[in-house]
């Protein structure tokens, strides 16, 4: 990983407040898509602030979480303490051999080291456990972005940052830019996918806060990243008629990727 893609993996835990806040987690249905039955143990790895664990909780006998921050793993054990919690990465998973009946990663797989993290799973699930590995987020392909980025083409004058572009001009998002791709002599099936769709309201305080956890924001320094939100902001107000108490209704998505762990 370069140093550059370090660092914005490292970013996240400064803003550990913000991201439990702001970032909505997936929907339920990605969960019970992983785990459709009733299971002893569940490890979530990269668990962040536990929006994936605390629907975890009722599925699986016992809720591991692993992840690497000290500061996300404390906003972690307040918000699911049904959770152990423990320090660990992808390519360090401190649970025994053979024990988790699912391995699950949550917008997490990107930041690991792929071969590593794929021989770490194997060794902690039992044979027919689970590997579920998720992306999730804003569909930037919804009516109401194109509509904001009609208005911004129209409008002559507009001259927006790189990250009001990156708001309203996602409609050519490859659907394959996160994909789920194991190593050929790792022990699992062939990966599955899924998508599951939802919609969420929305206002410029929760968008723009949702803006404020990406890690190419964090990283920047306080002036700039102060000087890119309050254009995000007016951007909102000015071309997506979104400003104090008003919502919109957006839809949010899931790449989903599971493969089983075979082997006796």
């Amino acid at each position: 990983m370069s140093d550059d893609l370090a660092e914005r993996a490292r970013s996240f835990g400064s803003i550990a407040e913000d991201y439990e806040r702001w970032r909505p987690g997936v929907d339920p249905a990605v969960a019970e898509w992983f785990v459709p039955d009733p299971i002893g143990r569940a490890v979530d790895v990269g668990a962040g602030t536990g929006k994936l664990a605390r629907l975890l909780v009722g599925r699986a006998a016992e809720v591991v979480c692993v992840e690497p921050d000290e500061r996300m793993r404390a906003v972690l054990a307040r918000s699911v303490p049904e959770a152990t919690v423990l320090e660990g990465a992808g390519e360090h998973i401190p649970v025994e051999d053979a024990s988790a009946d699912a391995v699950l990663i949550s917008s997490a797989w990107h930041w690991m080291n792929h071969a590593a993290t794929a021989a770490e799973v194997a060794r902690v699930l039992r044979p027919g456990g689970t590997l579920g590995v998720v992306w999730s987020g804003v569909d930037w392909t919804s009516e109401w972005f194109r509509e904001v980025r009609a208005r911004v083409e129209a409008d002559q004058t507009a001259r927006p940052s790189g990250l009001i572009t990156a708001l309203v001009d996602r409609a050519s998002t490859d659907d394959n830019t996160h994909v789920l791709e194991l190593p050929t002599d790792a022990p699992f099936s062939a990966p599955e996918r899924r998508w599951v769709s939802w919609d969420l309201p929305m206002s410029a305080d929760e968008l723009v806060g949702l803006l404020g956890t990406v890690s190419g924001v964090i990283v920047l320094p306080e002036d700039r990243r102060r000087a890119v939100i309050a254009e995000v902001r007016d951007a909102l107000r000015t071309y997506g008629d979104l400003d104090g108490d008003a919502t919109v209704s957006l839809p949010f998505r899931a790449d989903c990727w599971r493969a089983r762990r075979t082997g006796g």
